[in-house]
């Protein structure tokens, strides 16, 4: 099912005000309901290179488990949706791409990436992620995040050494301790969630997330939930104002209709009788 009608989508990218180039890199395709968002890290261009690589595997391994899945079918192993091992898995596949590209290529070596992806489908969204690129979400008026940064300060702060708002104080705060092509195999983190009507799913790089408190994160988007598009620009600004130290990578996927699988007239009658 095509969700182009279901979900209006507007991504944002720019190198900041510190930066001499952009090693975040975007992807968006509502005719198969992905979402990517990848921070690249290395010499040279390597970062940017690391961040490409991912952003073009998981969408070509996505598109092409997607089209396998036919149904929202529950893996029995896993007890994960089909579509979220589809995605776990592709997003593996492109570690194991990063890490040879960078152990072949001297000019990509240390090379790495984190990743934040949504695939949404039947009304789910599975979240994967592997280091500190965030997913967040607006539903009504809460504001949450959803994704938990593989970081040497998030591990610190769940052992109670520091709180949530002393992390965000601390200049060690970005020492990821999980990216994409460090190591030849790597642990991915996915969860599933139900999507509901008017929720705004955001992606983002630590470009946004260390330059923009979240209240005045929730402000902009909740302002300008009508109009994603000047929403999103006004993130960009706001990081770049507050410094821009970093990139900034923001996409933001507001569900405007529902986009539940058909199941038949016996699955509809189960639903409606119990």
């Amino acid at each position: 099912m095509s969700l182009k009608e279901k979900i209006r989508y507007f991504e944002f990218t720019h190198t900041g005000q510190v930066r001499d180039h952009n090693e975040d890199a975007v992807f968006g395709d509502m005719e198969l309901g992905l979402v990517v968002l990848a921070d690249g890290m290395g010499g040279y261009n390597a970062g940017e290179v690391a961040a490409e690589l991912a952003i073009k595997t998981v969408a070509d391994m996505v598109r092409a488990g997607v089209q396998r899945e036919t149904r929202s079918d529950i893996d029995e192993t896993s007890g994960l949706m089909r579509q979220s091992i589809v995605l776990r898995n592709a997003i593996i596949r492109a570690n194991k791409i990063i890490w040879q590209t960078a152990q072949t290529q001297p000019q990509c070596r240390g090379m790495g990436t984190t990743i934040a992806a949504c695939l949404f489908h039947d009304n789910r969204a599975s979240i994967a992620h592997v280091g500190d690129s965030r997913v967040y979400r607006l539903r009504k008026s809460r504001f949450e995040q959803l994704t938990l940064d593989h970081s040497l300060m998030q591990e610190l702060v769940d052992r109670g050494y520091f709180s949530h708002e002393e992390a965000m104080r601390s200049a060690n705060r970005n020492y990821v301790t999980r990216a994409l092509g460090v190591e030849p195999n790597v642990e991915v983190e996915i969860q599933e969630e139900t999507v509901k009507k008017d929720d705004i799913y955001m992606l983002c790089s630590d470009g946004l997330s260390d330059m923009v408190e979240e209240e005045d994160i929730h402000l902009t988007l909740s302002t300008f939930s009508a109009n994603l598009s000047t929403g999103g620009e006004q993130l960009v600004q706001l990081a770049n104002t507050n410094g821009g130290r970093d990139n900034i990578s923001v996409c933001l996927a507001q569900v405007v209709e529902s986009f539940a699988e058909s199941r038949g007239i016996v699955s509809r009658l189960k639903g409606w009788f119990g």
